[in-house]
C-alpha cells in the first residue's frame, strides 16, 4: 500500500487529540508510512543544514523541533500496538522496521552539518538571549548528539551505525523469542483440583485462558514477566507451584528456536564494542554518563550498600518460613516456589492478614474510578470522562478524556488492563501523542497491565500487588499528561532514565492513604470498607518480606550491571549464561537459591529489549527521591490541592525541560535524604 491517499497514517488524524484512527489502520499501512516519514524527516533536516547564514535558535532549533512530526506520529502509533497487540503481522513489520529505524535515527543524530550548527549555538550560549527552556534545549541536543557519536570521524560513525542497526535487530528478536516462549510455557492443568487454593475469579481466568487456546475444560496459567507468579501465594499443591516456577525460569533457555542465550550474549558484546568506539570503558559507563548517577561506580556503591542488609533480612525471613515447613508432617527444604505460599502463612500468623482474601475489596472498576482517579481529583482537580465514541487499538483498551478543574482539557488517558497472548509481559506507560506548545498538541497516554481476564460477566478482582501496579503506572501517566513544555524534545516522561520512575513511585503512596483507601476499598458484595484493623495491620506489615523483595530486585539490578560493565573481550569470553549469572550474584552476596533474581538474563526484557540496559538500578535510585517525597507529603498535610499543585507545577509539569535534580530541589527545598528509603525497606542499621 504505497498510495498516500489510501494510508490513514499519512494524513492528519480526524479524531480528537490526534488519536490515530486505529479502526482504519491495517498492518500493511505501517512500513510505507514509516518510509514516507523517514524521507520527509531527512528533507526537513536538510532544509536546516542548507541555510547559509550563521546558526540561530530560530533558524536551527525551532525547525529542528518541528521536524519529524509525521515520523513521531507514525512511530508512537505503531509501537503502542507492537507492545500491546503484537499479532504475527505486526511482529513481521517490527522485524523489518528495526534496522531501518536505527539507521534513520543515526542519520539524524550523527549528521555532521546539523551537529556543527548546534555546536556553534552551544559554544556561545551565554551570548544568546534565550529563555531557560531554550538554553536547556540547546544543551541537551548538543549533549545527546555528542553522546551518540556525532563528533566522531566518518569511519567511526559508520561503525557505530552498523552496530546500532544490528543491535536493533537483536533486541527485537529477543522480544519476539520471549513472547513466543512465554506463551508456549503457559502451564496447563487438567483439573481444578490441581489449582486448589486459587479463588473463584482466578480459576475463572485460568479456564478462560484455556478456552481461548482451544483447551475447553482445562485450565491455563499464563506467565507474568517476572520470575515469580501471583498464584504462588495461594496454591496449596507444591507440585503446581513448582511447575509454574520452573516454566517461568525456563523461558529463553530451552535450546529451542526461541532460546535467547546467544542473542543476549551478542547484544552484550556489541554494546561493549559500541561503548569503546564512543570512548567509554563499558556500556554501563556510556549509559550512566548521561544519567543523574554519572558513573557505574556510583550505582555499584548504592547497590552494595543495600545488598548486605537486604540479604541478611532475607535469610531471617527464610529461617522463619523454614520453621513453619519443619512443623508439617512432610518437611522439606524451602525452595523458591514455596516462598510466597509460606510467606502468606507467616503474614497471617504475625499480622493476621491474608492478602489473597483482600481481593473482594479490590474490584478493578472501583479501584480505578474511586481510587486512582479520585486521588488524582483530590490532588490536582482533574476529572475523567470515558469516551466510548473513541476507539483505541484493541477492544479492551478504554479511552478517557481528562479535564482540569476549570473545565479545560488536558488530554486523553487510555487503560488496557488485561493480559493476552499478543501483549508483552509486565506493565508500562507510553504516549501516543506528546504534548507540545510548539506543535499545538495535547498528550494521549496509555497504561498497560497484564491482569488475567475473568469469564464474561465475572468481576475483575485485583491482587494487592496489581492495585499497587495500577497506582504506579498511573503516576507515569500523570507525568505524561501534566508535562507542559514548548518543545517536543522535553515532552512527557522525557527525563533521565534514573529519574523517570520517581513520579510513578510517589503515586503508589495514595493506594493506602486513609481517605483514598476508604473511598475505593469496598467489599464487592456488601459495600463494607476494608476493616480498620486490617488497614492497621497492612501498615504494620509494610516492611514485612522486604528482605526478599529488596534482594530479588537488587539481584536483577546487579545482574544488569554485571553484563554491562564487561569490555568487548570479556563479553566474548562468556560462554555460559547461567554460570555468569551465578558468579555475578555470588559477588554481591545475593546468590540465595530460595530468593531468585526477579529477572534472569534470558527473560530480562527491561535490559535486552526494553530500554533499561545498564539502567535497571533506576527503580531504587529513584526510590531515594520517592521515599523522601512521601515524607514531605506526610509532613505537609498529605492529600491536599496545595500539595498536589506544588508537585504538579514544580515536578510533573516540568517534563524534561529542566535538570531533574534541580526540579527536585525546587520542590523539596534540598537534595534527597536516603534515610526514608532505608526505613521503608527495613534496612536501617
Amino acid at each position: 500500500m504505497t498510495d498516500a491517499s489510501a494510508n490513514p497514517l499519512l494524513s492528519p488524524s480526524p479524531l480528537p487529540y490526534g488519536l490515530p484512527p486505529y479502526a482504519l489502520i491495517d498492518p500493511a499501512h505501517y512500513l510505507p508510512a514509516f518510509q514516507a516519514a523517514f524521507a520527509q524527516h531527512l528533507e526537513e533536516i536538510a532544509a536546516i543544514t542548507r541555510v547559509r547564514s550563521a546558526a540561530t535558535f530560530e533558524n536551527t532549533m525551532v525547525p529542528l523541533e518541528g521536524s519529524g512530526r509525521l515520523l513521531g506520529d507514525v512511530a508512537r502509533a505503531f509501537y503502542t500496538v507492537s507492545s500491546a497487540d503484537a499479532t504475527p503481522e505486526i511482529q513481521q513489520v517490527e522485524e523489518q522496521l528495526a534496522p531501518l529505524m536505527a539507521a534513520h535515527e543515526d542519520a539524524v543524530r550523527l549528521d555532521a552539518q546539523l551537529y556543527e550548527r548546534i555546536t556553534a549555538l552551544h559554544d556561545r550560549l551565554d551570548e544568546l538571549d534565550l529563555g531557560a527552556e531554550q538554553q536547556y534545549l540547546v544543551q541537551r541536543w548538543h549533549r545527546e548528539m555528542t553522546h551518540a557519536g556525532a563528533g566522531l570521524d566518518d569511519e567511526a560513525k559508520a561503525a557505530v551505525t552498523e552496530l546500532n542497526k544490528e543491535l536493533s535487530t537483536l533486541t527485537t528478536l529477543f522480544d519476539k523469542h520471549l513472547l513466543a516462549d512465554t506463551n508456549d510455557l503457559a502451564v496447563v492443568f487438567d483439573d481444578a483440583g490441581d489449582l486448589d487454593g486459587l479463588s473463584d475469579g482466578e480459576l475463572s481466568a485460568a479456564a478462560s485462558a484455556a478456552t481461548d487456546r482451544g483447551l475447553s475444560g482445562r485450565y491455563v496459567v499464563t506467565l507474568p514477566l517476572f520470575t515469580g507468579h501471583p498464584y504462588l501465594a495461594g496454591l496449596r499443591g507444591r507440585d503446581a507451584r513448582r511447575r509454574i516456577m520452573d516454566a517461568s525460569r525456563a523461558r529463553g533457555s530451552r535450546g529451542n528456536p526461541d532460546d535467547n542465550r546467544d542473542v543476549l550474549r551478542r547484544i552484550v558484546r556489541l554494546r561493549a564494542q559500541r561503548a569503546a568506539l564512543l570512548g567509554y570503558d563499558s556500556h554501563a559507563a556510556y549509559v550512566t554518563a548521561d544519567e543523574t548517577a554519572g558513573t557505574p561506580q556510583a550505582v555499584s556503591e548504592l547497590l552494595h550498600r543495600l545488598a548486605a542488609p537486604a540479604a541478611r533480612n532475607a535469610q531471617r525471613e527464610q529461617a522463619a518460613l523454614q520453621r513453619i515447613v519443619d512443623e508439617s508432617p512432610d518437611a522439606f527444604p524451602l525452595a523458591a516456589h514455596d516462598w510466597a505460599f509460606y510467606t502468606e502463612k507467616v503474614r497471617q500468623a504475625e499480622y493476621a492478614i491474608d492478602t489473597a482474601a483482600l481481593r473482594p475489596w479490590f474490584e478493578a472498576e472501583r479501584v480505578l474510578q474511586d481510587g486512582v482517579f479520585w486521588a488524582a481529583t483530590q490532588l490536582y482537580g482533574i476529572t475523567f470522562t470515558e469516551r466510548g465514541d473513541l476507539q483505541a487499538y484493541h477492544p479492551d483498551a478504554r479511552v478517557f478524556e481528562v479535564h482540569n478543574e476549570d473545565g479545560s482539557t488536558q488530554g486523553l488517558y487510555i487503560l488496557d488492563l488485561y493480559t493476552r497472548d499478543t501483549k508483552r509481559g509486565g506493565a508500562w506507560m507510553n504516549a501516543i501523542v506528546d504534548q507540545s506548545a510548539l506543535l499545538g498538541t495535547q498528550a494521549v497516554v496509555v497504561n498497560n497491565l497484564n491482569v488475567p481476564k475473568p469469564a464474561a460477566g465475572r468481576p475483575t478482582l485485583l491482587t494487592f500487588d496489581e492495585v499497587s501496579t495500577l497506582f504506579h503506572e498511573f503516576g507515569h501517566a500523570l507525568h505524561g499528561l501534566f508535562a507542559t513544555v514548548t518543545y517536543p524534545h522535553f515532552a512527557g516522561t522525557a527525563v533521565f532514565r534514573d529519574f523517570v520512575e520517581f513520579p510513578s513511585q510517589v503515586n503508589e503512596m495514595w493506594m493506602l492513604w486513609p481517605e483514598v483507601l476508604d473511598h475505593y476499598a469496598r467489599h464487592i458484595d456488601t459495600g463494607a470498607p476494608l476493616p480498620a484493623e486490617v488497614v492497621e495491620k497492612l501498615h504494620a506489615s509494610e516492611t514485612f518480606n522486604q528482605g526478599f523483595a529488596t534482594s530479588e530486585y537488587l539481584a536483577a539490578a546487579w545482574l544488569d550491571q554485571a553484563w554491562h560493565t564487561l569490555t568487548e573481550a570479556e563479553a566474548a569470553a562468556v560462554d555460559d549464561v547461567a554460570a555468569f549469572e551465578a558468579s555475578a550474584l555470588a559477588s554481591i552476596g545475593l546468590a540465595n537459591p530460595a530468593v531468585p533474581t526477579r529477572y534472569s538474563s534470558t527473560y530480562f526484557q527491561h535490559i535486552f529489549s526494553g530500554g533499561y540496559s545498564a539502567g535497571y538500578y533506576s527503580y531504587i535510585w529513584s526510590e531515594v527521591l520517592d521515599a523522601d517525597t512521601v515524607e514531605w507529603f506526610k509532613d505537609n498535610g498529605g492529600l491536599t490541592r496545595a500539595n498536589g499543585d506544588r508537585f504538579r507545577d514544580r515536578l510533573l509539569g516540568v517534563g524534561g525541560a529542566k535538570d531533574p535534580l534541580e526540579a527536585f530541589r525546587d520542590f523539596r527545598g534540598r537534595d534527597a535524604d536516603i534515610q526514608p528509603l532505608l526505613k521503608r525497606r527495613g534496612l536501617e542499621g
